[in-house]
């Protein structure tokens, strides 16, 4: 069987979770809505990325600024758009053939060369996801410790906390998440984890836009932050773009959220309009939480909205933002760990379908809970899992880096690249027509952009490992 194959697993059937509901011929019902679908999109797009945006804003000034966020809101509606229409095969509506993952899309349009690219890529980038979300969640329990002692010291307290213990704390609440089974049971996560984004991105808007009245004037400038050198500049240039598409694309993650709808109306068209759904809300958020943010520090605008002390008070609300912080990215990095999971029960499930220690399940009974079925293979490879990106964020925990760095990674490759060379097949384009042209000069300049901006986050990363 090729690597990532969309299809119903029945071989798989055991480990996609008992929770799931079969119909009488044995097909999983699936019972999403337009509404849980936006649900999860949020979820995982205004995450870590929304914090940054004023500093990306600051390094690129008024005019760039802007005009960045909408532009990569206008080339994520357009591949989401793409994208929707391969989760069936051949026909978008009515094909027989369901494609459930991202790399089962790539195997079944483009072959299993591709797919095999594609799953590392995309593995990857998920990998990456959970690194990026254990670092903001350390740095927002540290700065509800900050806030408090701040207020009751003074502003120049020489207020510290070590990061490690509370990446290790977040590590240790994923483990628990991490056996919740899949999609199908995560619709509640999710709309509490959408619910707590719009509370800290209400806050940080409220505080930017209360601090640039309370200044009298708007901060910033055309250009941006002053550099001391012109390479200076480049560089801020290139993270703050990488900070950017880091903040919007959802592609990793559309096929398995558009698996749990329900149908009719057909899947695509109910991906299409939650995708156009959540990127406007997102995008809306994006602007004025990064508008208001330059505007009110300028050049200072913190790397991290609510965590970089731009603002002190009231220090009750800072804590209440960032604790909605902490709860969201406890939703975020499942929807982004998920399909790794899936991944690995499926690809265990049919190579050893004897194996008792992949297949069978146990009854656990823990106190004030409910009976709780567990595998030996989910407890073991979710604890590893989870354990890796603990590690590798307490060894590079540098916010606006790692961001950048994951943005400019994922964001031709994953968002742009196979979602277009789908697009070709599925809809029969013509080589040399109109509408290919255009999509392949599309497809270049977004791989000049990706470019940029990943040599850039490199270089952040490693002056900051080595500062």
């Amino acid at each position: 069987m090729a690597l990532g194959e969309g299809e119903d697993h029945g071989a798989a059937a055991p480990l996609i979770a008992d929770h799931e509901k079969y119909a009488g011929g044995g097909g999983i019902v699936r019972s999403g809505s337009m509404w849980t679908a936006s649900a999860h999109v949020i979820t995982a797009v205004i995450g870590s990325g929304v914090l940054s945006l004023a500093w990306s804003i600051a390094q690129l000034g008024w005019v760039a600024g802007p005009a960045a966020m909408l532009v990569f809101a206008a080339v994520t509606a357009l591949q989401s758009t793409l994208f929707a229409d391969c989760y069936r095969s051949p026909d978008p509506e009515h094909g027989p053939h369901r494609n459930r993952t991202y790399a089962g899309a790539v195997d079944r349009n483009l072959g299993s060369s591709s797919s095999w690219v594609c799953w590392v890529l995309q593995h990857t980038a998920l990998f990456g996801y959970g690194i990026a979300y254990t670092i903001t969640a350390s740095i927002s329990c540290r700065a509800i410790l900050k806030a408090n002692c701040y207020h009751k010291h003074g502003h120049d307290a020489p207020c510290s906390y070590e990061g490690s213990y509370y990446m290790l704390v977040f590590g240790a609440a994923q483990l628990f998440l991490s056996f919740i089974p899949d999609f199908h049971d995560m619709a509640w996560l999710s709309v509490v984890a959408a619910v707590m984004s719009f509370s800290y991105a209400f806050i940080g808007l409220g505080l930017g836009m209360a601090t640039t009245i309370a200044n009298g004037t708007i901060k910033g400038s055309i250009t941006g932050v002053p550099m001391r050198t012109p390479m200076q500049k480049i560089w801020r240039v290139s993270q703050a773009i990488g900070d950017i598409a880091f903040a919007y694309p959802y592609s990793l993650i559309l096929l398995e959220i558009q698996d749990t709808l329900k149908s009719p109306p057909a899947e695509n068209k109910t991906m299409k309009r939650a995708s156009m759904i959540s990127i406007l809300v997102t995008t809306f958020f994006y602007l004025c939480c990064g508008c208001f943010g330059y505007a009110a520090f300028g050049s200072h605008a913190p790397g991290n909205l609510l965590t970089g002390f731009g603002f002190y008070e009231p220090y009750w609300l800072i804590d209440f933002a960032n604790a909605c912080i902490i709860l969201h990215l406890l939703g975020g990095y499942q929807v982004y760990s998920q399909p790794i999971f899936q991944f690995a029960d499926r690809f265990f499930a049919e190579r050893f379908p004897d194996s008792g220690f992949v297949n069978d399940f146990h009854t656990v009974q823990l106190p004030c809970l409910p009976p709780w079925r567990v595998n030996l293979l989910r407890v073991c490879f979710r604890t590893v899992y989870v354990a890796s990106t603990t590690a590798v964020a307490v060894a590079f925990p540098y916010f606006n880096e790692v961001l950048a760095l994951l943005g400019a990674l994922n964001f031709w490759p994953l968002a742009i690249y196979f979602p277009v060379e789908m697009y070709f097949i599925q809809r029969n384009v013509t080589r040399w027509s109109a509408r290919w042209v255009v999509l392949q000069t599309f497809s270049v300049v977004c791989l000049l952009v990706s470019a940029f901006a990943l040599v850039g986050s490199i270089e952040g990363l490693i002056s900051q490992k080595l500062g």
